[in-house]
C-alpha cells in the first residue's frame, strides 16, 4: 500500500507578476509523494488562487482522505473521492508518476500517446506600463508567441506598443475577467489593429451570456469560465477555445478527458498553468500534445527551479526525465 507524504514549498519569483486584481511575488505549492514498493510518485499543485485555495486548505483536503489513499486508490476513484482543485491534482499526478515508475513505462504512453514532442509555448508578460511591457517583449526576442495580461484600463496603448516592438510575434491577450461586453467592444478595434490572435477570459465567470451572439473578429478563450469537465457544455457557443489547467480540473486524468470533449464539441483545447516548478509542467505537457495553444511558461518566472528542469529553447518547452519517466529510481539515480 502507498505511503503518503505532503510538503509545503515556497518559490520566489524573479519579480512581481501582475494580473487583474492580483500581484504575485512567490509560488506557494504543495508536493505530494506516494511511496510504494521502492518507487515514488510525486505531484505538485499551486491551487486556484481565485477560489481561495492555499497550501493549508489543500493539505486539509488531502488529510481528510489519507486513510483511503493509503489503502490504495485508482485515479478514477480519486475523482469520485475529491472535488476538482489543487489537492486532487497533486494526488492524481502522483498516481500517474507512481504508475509510470512501477510499470516501467513513460506516463505519455500510459496516456495513449506515441510520442512526447517539444511544444511551442506562449511567454506571458504581466500587466504593467506600456514601456515596461515593451521592454519585456523585446527581452523575449527569440520567442515567437507572447501572451499579454490586460487590466481593462489603458489596454489599447499596451497592445499597440507591444505590436510595434514585436511585429513578428503571435500575440494573445488575457483579460482575467476584466471586461464587460461593452468595454470589450470598445477595445476590440485596437486589438484587431494589433493583430491579436486570441482573447482569453474577457468577462467574469458566470457572465458568459454577455457574449451571446457576439460576433468577435478574434477567437475568444474560456479560462475561469471552465473549471472542469462539467463546465464545457455550458460555454459551448460562447467561446472557440477552452483553457485546461490541471490545478482547476483536478489532475491529468480529467484534463485528458476534457481535451477530447472540447474537440468533440468543435472547440479548440488549450493548456495553461498556474505558477509552479517544472514538476507541474511535466504532466501538463502530456495534455499539451492534444492542444492547439500551449501556455506552460510558469517556471521561467522563478528565481530558481527544481531539477530536472523543463527545457525552454526558442519558445518551445520540453521535459526529459523526472516526473512520468521510468528511467529514474526512488532515489533519483539512473536505473
Amino acid at each position: 500500500m502507498p505511503r503518503l507524504t505532503i510538503e509545503t514549498e515556497r518559490w520566489l519569483l524573479k519579480e512581481p507578476f501582475r494580473i487583474t486584481g492580483y500581484t504575485f511575488t512567490e509560488a506557494e505549492l504543495i508536493v505530494v509523494a506516494l511511496d510504494e514498493d521502492g518507487h515514488t510518485g510525486r505531484g505538485e499543485a499551486a491551487g486556484v488562487y481565485y477560489r481561495q485555495e492555499t497550501p493549508e486548505s489543500m493539505i486539509r483536503q488531502i488529510e481528510a482522505v489519507r486513510g483511503v489513499i493509503e489503502t490504495g486508490v485508482t485515479r478514477q476513484k480519486l475523482r469520485e473521492l475529491m472535488p476538482a482543485g489543487g489537492a486532487r491534482n497533486a494526488l492524481d499526478c502522483a498516481l500517474w508518476d507512481l504508475e509510470s515508475k512501477k510499470a516501467g513505462r513513460p506516463a505519455f504512453r500510459i496516456a495513449g500517446l506515441d510520442d512526447l514532442k517539444p511544444l511551442a509555448t506562449t511567454y506571458t508578460i504581466g500587466a504593467d506600463t506600456p514601456e515596461e511591457m515593451t521592454h519585456r517583449a523585446k527581452a523575449f526576442s527569440d520567442v515567437p508567441r507572447l501572451k499579454l495580461k490586460l487590466t481593462g484600463e489603458g489596454d489599447e496603448v499596451r497592445v499597440r506598443a507591444i505590436r510595434a516592438a514585436r511585429p513578428d510575434a503571435w500575440i494573445g491577450v488575457d483579460a482575467n475577467q476584466a471586461y464587460t461586453r461593452a468595454t470589450l467592444e470598445k477595445v476590440m478595434p485596437a486589438l484587431v489593429e494589433a493583430r491579436v490572435a486570441l482573447i482569453e477570459q474577457p468577462v467574469k465567470r458566470g457572465h458568459e451570456r454577455e457574449l451571446y451572439k457576439f460576433d468577435s473578429p478574434i477567437p475568444l478563450a474560456a479560462d475561469e469560465s471552465v473549471q472542469g469537465f462539467s463546465d464545457i457544455a455550458r460555454v459551448h457557443g460562447h467561446f472557440e477555445v477552452v483553457n485546461i489547467k490541471l490545478d482547476k480540473c483536478g489532475g491529468l486524468t480529467e484534463a485528458l478527458e476534457m481535451a477530447a470533449e472540447i474537440r468533440r464539441l468543435g472547440m479548440r483545447p488549450m493548456v495553461g498553468c498556474m505558477e509552479g516548478t517544472s514538476l507541474s509542467v511535466a504532466p501538463a505537457l502530456i495534455v499539451g500534445q492534444l492542444c492547439s495553444i500551449v501556455d506552460l511558461d510558469g517556471p521561467i518566472f522563478l528565481k530558481e527551479d527544481r531539477e530536472p528542469k523543463a527545457i525552454y529553447e526558442n519558445g518551445t518547452v520540453y521535459c526529459s526525465g523526472g516526473w512520468g519517466s521510468p528511467a529514474l529510481t526512488r532515489t533519483g539515480a539512473a536505473a
